[in-house]
């Protein structure tokens, strides 16, 4: 299917990790829009799973193969990073019910800044995933082959990638 000429997106988040819920939602984006950026939105005041620079890299192999996909950090609010960028459209995902309650009050705020939303529903494989959900897995002891892609399960055994 080909994209979007001219449309611009970004994919905000914490990707803290990054599970196959999140790169299947970028697979699909990226074939309906001409640039995605991956927003890799990172709060100092809090203590993540994986890097800052883990994240990237590993967000940057996953996606090695899309030509128009960019993995890029920010600080600042989505809305003025996606300003920045050039892009006119976010991205979400959604899981289920209350993921559209929650995201939909946030697409009028982000409407009324000049971004549109636009909403990808969870592939049924996917809905069950989320951060917090894999980093329980990894707090049990448990195998992560179902969750996240090979790169990420690396990083997450590896001395010092939080």
């Amino acid at each position: 299917m080909p994209s979007a000429r001219g449309i611009s997106a970004l994919y905000p988040g914490t990707f803290d990790p990054p599970h196959h819920g999140h790169v299947d939602v970028i697979r699909r984006a990226a074939a309906q829009v001409e640039q995605l950026v991956v927003g890799i939105a990172v709060n100092p005041e809090k203590k993540p799973c994986l890097s800052e620079k883990t994240r990237v890299v590993v967000l940057q192999e996953l996606c090695r193969d899309l030509t128009n996909v960019r993995i890029a950090t920010y600080t600042e609010a989505t809305v003025a990073f996606a300003k920045a960028q050039g892009c006119t459209v976010l991205v979400r995902g959604l899981r289920n019910a209350a993921d559209l309650d929650a995201e939909s009050g946030m697409a009028q705020i982000n409407r009324s800044h000049g971004l549109e939303s636009f909403f990808l529903i969870a592939d049924v494989r996917h809905q069950h995933l989320s951060s917090r959900l894999v980093k329980q897995v990894i707090a049990a002891g448990l195998s992560l082959d179902d969750l996240v892609a090979p790169a990420v399960a690396r990083a997450l055994r590896t001395p010092m990638s939080g």
